[in-house]
């Protein structure tokens, strides 16, 4: 694994894996059920991550989407590949919503909604606060 997975905690935020990419929870939470899904490839930009990955990434994103709408419910998903901290390919996903969410134990609003996301909101998740979010989506990935 790359560096970008250490920034988030990898291997504690783990929640998924396919064959080409890893999907973890955000430690800073801007809305709840923030995620950031991770090539495991050697890419630093969407072009290099080859077409395997690529056809992978329909399987991640679908289950995240599934994933998501059985937890948090929200209005919207934007998939955010920013890399401009870490610059090994990733993306941020992030839940968009009117109402406040809540999902064990961890209630957030969506302080930027109905317009872009606010990466400056919300807060970092406790220790036990993340793993118990983590075990929880984990628990509704499909299959």
């Amino acid at each position: 694994m790359n560096d970008t997975f250490r920034t988030f905690g990898w291997p504690a935020t783990r929640i998924a894996e396919t064959a080409h990419w890893a999907v973890m929870l955000r430690p800073a939470q801007p809305v709840l059920g923030a995620l950031v899904v991770a090539c495991k490839a050697p890419a630093r930009s969407l072009g290099a991550a080859g077409p395997e990955a690529m056809a992978d990434l329909a399987a991640a994103a679908a289950g995240v989407e599934a994933m998501l709408a059985a937890t948090v419910r929200p209005a919207k998903l934007n998939w955010l590949a920013l890399m401009m901290v870490d610059p090994d390919l990733h993306f941020h996903v992030l839940p968009r919503y009117p109402e406040t969410r809540e999902a064990a134990g961890v209630a957030l609003p969506d302080a930027g909604w109905p317009g872009p996301p606010r990466l400056d909101a919300g807060r970092t998740l406790e220790a036990d606060e993340a793993a118990a979010l983590t075990l929880h989506l984990a628990a509704h990935w499909p299959g």
